[in-house]
């Protein structure tokens, strides 16, 4: 360009951030030193150049002069010729050299920079997790890592070095000729750069109304494909097709938009880039009459003036964009100064793990003051029992398990361990010593050995295999075609509910925790599906100390002990036959469900 269609929304961005890069460009200083010897070598080369050619045209003009054709093969020296290919060779070996050594800083920066913010992603608490779009959070890296590549190229290769080559020109020029082509220069490039940042600033609101024409089509044609059935089930393919030509109207009126501004930037560039060509032409010319200038001085005049817009000629396109770039790395950098809410003390110790034994003191929680979720939970679950937890919709089963897990930190009271109160341990020991079957069971798009062994990356093919066995597995995974080969889909779509839950014990089991949490691992399953999880429950008791969120009282009549939870507190607890005797709210949830 010096213009261009595709562009990146442009906002009001912190230039700082540039700041926050060094560091990261620092780890191969030899190479960014030898770099810009290589940007200077190829810029005194490319200056060079028109200098060797008035010379050669000088020497040609004198041959002519004097009637002597013959004579210019003398005349012209073979070095000068050989002289203007090695330099001409020069210049593009030296920026070629500069990218080639550089390149490897960029890919070091890229590849630090986007590992630390996965890195950091990772460390954020579940409040953040939750109310992120994985998309955008997604783009924004992706976007933010390919800005700093964009950014140092054309920064360091085009911007950086132009401008270089300019200072060089103009004062060449004031040396060599006269201080009024030295003004020609620094006035057209003055008015050339003003005017392109000018225009590019009034062009990004036609920019960002095509991205965001094209952006809603693209969304309105993705979302109506993927819903084709439900499209058909009600005949409306001609609205679909309305609604999408809507959009597209949209995108075309903002691309002619753009087209236009686009013309404005490129014809008002060009009027600057041809006034100053012929200023410097006239003016040439008037020395060249005057025999105060030969016709080689012409030549590289006319040299100059055009080696100086080449790389300026992008120079729209290039300041949009390097803003574009900022902008991503801005938004890719805000990424690390999320901050989490659940830390680590800065003196936690790794938790020392005995019997595994559980207790809840006075646990209230809250995700908003204003609707506590937990008031007052106090219980203990003595090592290697079974205890459920049961209470209707909302009334924190589910949150008792986030909290023992650490994805919050409680609001009031506390939860400990053998003793040791969770918030002074790290994070990683305590979640290290707990494995836990979701009820939403999400596998990765891999094999089901692969999704297995994900509990523990090191275990042995002998370890992975008895937790297989261990979850009722092995069966199943032998009437597969690709056995434990088979591909389980995004999501493990392939399998059935029990067949993933079966998976995720397995993975729980080979992680070797010594407490194992059951989520609601039965409550979307079928009868004969939820036995073959009760089975491998069953299985595994005893090995481990157990809490059991659930549903179906069914699948917990023989917990050690069972607590039932109404709005956020404890209000009974006992054995299956205790809570019976009691004929509260356990009886009648278990007169309920057996009447259905």
């Amino acid at each position: 360009m010096r213009g261009s269609g595709n562009a990146t929304e442009l906002d009001r961005v912190d230039w700082s951030s540039l700041k926050q890069l060094l560091p990261y460009l620092s780890e191969f200083k030899g190479r960014i030193v030898l770099a810009v010897l290589c940007l200077v070598g190829a810029k005194v080369a490319s200056v060079g150049l028109p200098f060797i050619l008035k010379r050669v045209v000088d020497q040609l003009n004198s041959a002519e002069a004097n009637g002597s054709p013959e004579a210019m093969v003398v005349l012209v020296p073979l070095a000068l010729l050989v002289a203007y290919g090695m330099v001409r060779f020069a210049n593009v070996l030296f920026g070629e050299l500069r990218d080639t050594i550089f390149g490897r800083v960029t890919e070091r920066a890229m590849r630090r920079v986007g590992h630390r913010v996965f890195e950091h992603l990772h460390s954020l608490d579940l409040a953040y997790h939750l109310n992120r779009r994985t998309g955008g959070v997604s783009r924004d890296i992706e976007r933010g890592v390919s800005g700093i590549s964009f950014l140092m190229r054309f920064m360091v290769f085009n911007i950086v070095p132009t401008f270089i080559e300019i200072g060089m020109i103009m004062i060449l020029l004031f040396w060599n000729y006269s201080a009024w082509y030295a003004l020609i220069v620094f006035v057209s490039v003055v008015a050339y750069v003003g005017f392109s940042v000018i225009a590019t600033e009034w062009r990004t609101e036609t920019i960002r109304q095509m991205n965001s024409a094209e952006s809603k089509s693209s969304t309105r044609s993705v979302d109506s494909l993927l819903n084709f059935e439900t499209v058909k089930y009600f005949n409306n393919e001609a609205y679909e097709a309305v609604r999408y030509d809507e959009n597209l109207a949209d995108w075309e009126l903002a691309r002619r938009k753009n087209r236009l501004t686009l013309f404005g930037l490129n014809g008002g560039q060009s009027l600057i880039i041809a006034t100053a060509a012929t200023a410097s032409m006239v003016l040439a010319a008037y020395d060249v009459a005057a025999q105060r200038m030969t016709i080689g001085d012409f030549v590289l005049i006319n040299a100059l003036m055009m080696q100086i817009f080449v790389p300026l000629n992008f120079l729209g396109f290039v300041y949009r964009e390097m803003k574009g770039s900022m902008a991503n790395i801005d938004a890719m950098f805000a990424l690390l100064k999320v901050d989490s809410s659940v830390k680590d003390q800065h003196d936690a110790q790794a938790l020392v793990i005995g019997d595994a034994a559980i207790e809840f003191e006075n646990v209230d929680f809250s995700y908003q003051p204003e609707r506590p979720i937990l008031r007052g939970v106090s219980f203990t679950v003595a090592p290697k029992q079974k205890v459920a937890i049961v209470g209707s919709s909302g009334s924190g089963k589910s949150t008792i398990m986030k909290l023992l897990f650490r994805f919050y930190d409680v609001t009031a009271g506390a939860i400990r361990i053998d003793g040791q109160d969770i918030s002074n341990v790290s994070q990683q020991s305590l979640r290290q010593a707990i494995s836990v079957v979701p009820q939403d069971t999400v596998l990765f798009n891999a094999t089901i050995i692969e999704n297995i062994r994900y509990g523990n990356v090191d275990a042995s093919d002998d370890d992975v295999w008895q937790a297989v066995r261990m979850a009722y597995l092995d069966d199943f995974i032998a009437q597969l075609p690709d056995g434990e080969h088979t591909q389980v889909g995004e999501r493990g779509l392939k399998l059935s509910g029990g067949e993933k839950q079966r998976v995720a014990i397995a993975r729980a089991i080979l992680k070797r925790p010594r407490i194992m949490v059951f989520d609601e691992a039965t409550s979307s399953l079928d009868s004969r599906a939820e036995q073959r999880i009760l089975q491998a429950m069953e299985r595994v008791r005893g090995a481990y100390t157990s809490v059991v969120i659930a549903h179906r009282l069914s699948t917990i009549v023989d917990s050690d002990l069972i607590l039932v939870l109404d709005q956020g507190a404890v209000s009974e607890q006992g054995t299956h036959a205790q809570l019976l005797a009691h004929n509260g709210l356990y009886a009648a949830a278990w007169k309920l469900q057996n009447s259905e």
